[in-house]
């Protein structure tokens, strides 16, 4: 049975993830939108992978909360400059201004990211120590 489409009235969403045509690469980031924009209400949710041997920069939400799971492989969460090694199974909660990026090694790092309210990478992603990667504007 197929999932049903999903509506426009922000309650409810039944899609798949791991489609690689709606994965978008912004840097080292490939990031999958769960919850489109004409969809969102309250939070935005997406599949987050950072490929093997790459750093992420840092950034900083001013409103939005922001939640991780690890879904698959390891790396390592910099959090107001702290490391913090991550393994499937791992959990994250960054409350609103906490800077973070993430580091990996010769695995890919694959997560689930939530944030409340939502955010977008057009919209409430600071990058503090650079300019925003490319594929991110600044808000």
């Amino acid at each position: 049975m197929s999932p049903p489409e999903p509506r426009k009235d922000g309650r409810l969403v039944h899609r798949a993830s791991g489609d690689p045509a709606r994965v978008r690469h912004l840097g080292p980031y490939g990031i999958e939108s769960l919850i489109e924009p004409d969809e969102e209400a309250r939070a935005t949710a997406y599949r987050v992978t950072v490929a093997p041997r790459q750093v992420t920069g840092v950034s900083v939400h001013r409103v939005a909360e922001e939640f991780y799971f690890v879904i698959a492989g390891r790396g390592t969460a910099v959090l107001d400059g702290v490391d913090h090694p991550l393994a499937a199974g791992d959990f994250l909660r960054l409350p609103p201004g906490t800077a973070h990026g993430f580091r990996t090694d010769n695995e890919p790092l694959d997560m689930l990211n939530l944030h409340t309210p939502g955010c977008r990478p057009d919209r409430d992603v600071y990058f503090p120590d650079g300019p925003a990667p490319e594929g991110f504007r600044a808000p």
